[in-house]
């Protein structure tokens, strides 16, 4: 997941809401200067996967734990609702396939 956030983070540029909204503020410092995609968002969404595999009692519970931790980010105001989105659907996708590969019975 860390590697293709990488690639997105430095490839797109996407400027942080302060940055890109006259005027706009943010309640905190970002780590980074770029918004696209939210890696707290991939990572959140990327955890739940794996954990809700395992547990699959808790995928619901996981699941909002991981859409609050992306809607933080936007109340913060350092990203933009696309790059929740963005998150997510990388954090579940790469979650999914990772799922998908061990499943598989293959060797690693």
């Amino acid at each position: 997941e860390r590697p293709l956030y990488a690639i997105l983070k430095r490839g797109l540029k996407r400027n942080r809401p302060a940055d890109a909204l006259p005027g706009f503020e943010s309640f905190i410092v970002p780590a980074d200067q770029f918004s696209f995609p939210s890696g707290h968002t991939s990572g959140a969404f990327l955890a739940a996967t794996a954990t809700g595999w395992i547990f699959p009692a808790l995928l619901v519970p996981l699941y909002l734990w991981a859409a609050l931790v992306g809607t933080s980010r936007v109340f913060l105001g350092v990203h933009f609702p696309s790059d929740i989105a963005a998150g997510a659907l990388m954090g579940t996708s790469i979650g999914l396939l990772a799922i998908s590969v061990l499943s598989s019975g293959l060797p690693i």
